[in-house]
């Protein structure tokens, strides 16, 4: 029997090239990074020397991060102290850095939702709504958020880390779209969503991708367990009768059964769950990369 996987569609300029033994080999643009993913427990198909060839290899220190090692004859600009380059797509383009927690600044996987939010913006348009409204909460450094600006939905982009937003300002420029494509909010996620039930703001779709463990720019405490409820509870109060929202998580310990069940709490409307994954070059094996659910109302959609 086959899992339930919301499928991604190919990205031109990122290749997951092999997996297992704990790691990851890929290609973001024309540089290869290999790194930790603790879902590859399988072989590696691949040969040693192609693992070793990688330009850029995650060493961990911690459990709180590690360090970038550099292949010697890598392209020279990944010798600099912070090495950064863009890959595209769409008509969007995105920073990528690698950072000390072994991310880069970009989640292929989340290209399924990405394609999603597409596919909602145009039923949304075709059914009157000229300029749908989005709001992505724990919006990281913006992928969806920058693609959906450019697909001419009104945006609002969510975070409490400073860095993350800057880094979002330059995927906006990195795209070609003026800052002012979309308002940029430094905040908590919960207590901002509930400003909004206040405000009586409204919302065509929501994006939700929260931690594990975090912290609001004034010290807010995020813990998923004691937040997500109360959070998809303020989200269910924004939406418009024609609404989704998308829920995604990575690394939490919890079933998609669990988020079924909380996104069953909100109106009356259509849920399907299942798990966010990156197809290996030349193969059919899959790695896992995350939960997701997503719930709509009033929308006829694709699965």
């Amino acid at each position: 029997m086959e899992p339930s996987v919301f499928q991604s569609p190919a990205l031109p300029d990122h290749c997951l090239l092999d997996s297992g033994e704990g790691q990851k080999l890929e290609r973001f643009g024309r540089v290869t990074l290999c790194r930790p993913d603790p879902q590859a427990l399988w072989r590696r198909r691949r040969p040693p020397e192609e693992w070793q060839a990688a330009d850029l290899k995650f060493v961990r220190e911690s459990d709180r991060g590690g360090r970038w090692e550099v292949r010697p004859g890598a392209p020279r600009f990944l010798q600099a102290a912070e090495p950064s380059w863009e890959v595209g797509y769409r008509s969007a383009r995105f920073v990528i850095r690698p950072t000390p927690f072994k991310h880069v600044g970009l989640f292929p996987e989340q290209a399924a939702n990405w394609e999603f939010i597409d596919q909602v913006g145009q039923a949304l348009r075709a059914s009157g709504a000229d300029r749908p409204r989005l709001l992505n909460l724990f919006g990281y450094t913006g992928a969806a958020s920058v693609l959906a600006a450019g697909q001419e939905w009104d945006v609002t982009h969510v975070d409490a880390s400073k860095a993350s937003l800057s880094w979002l300002r330059e995927n906006i420029s990195a795209s070609g779209l003026p800052e002012r494509c979309m308002r940029i909010i430094c905040d908590d996620a919960l207590a901002f969503a509930r400003r909004e039930v206040r405000r009586g703001s409204r919302y065509h779709a929501i994006l939700l991708d929260p931690p594990h463990y975090g912290r609001g720019p004034k010290g807010e405490r995020w813990q998923l367990e004691e937040g997500l409820a109360p959070l998809i509870e303020a989200a269910g109060q924004l939406f418009e009768e024609r609404a989704v929202a998308v829920l995604s998580t990575y690394a939490v310990g919890y079933s998609p059964l669990a988020f079924q069940n909380l996104l069953g709490e909100l109106p009356a409307g259509q849920t399907s769950v299942g798990e966010l994954a990156l197809a290996e070059m030349g193969g059919e094996r899959r790695l896992p990369a995350g939960f997701c659910a997503r719930y709509s109302r009033g929308l006829e959609l694709q699965a």
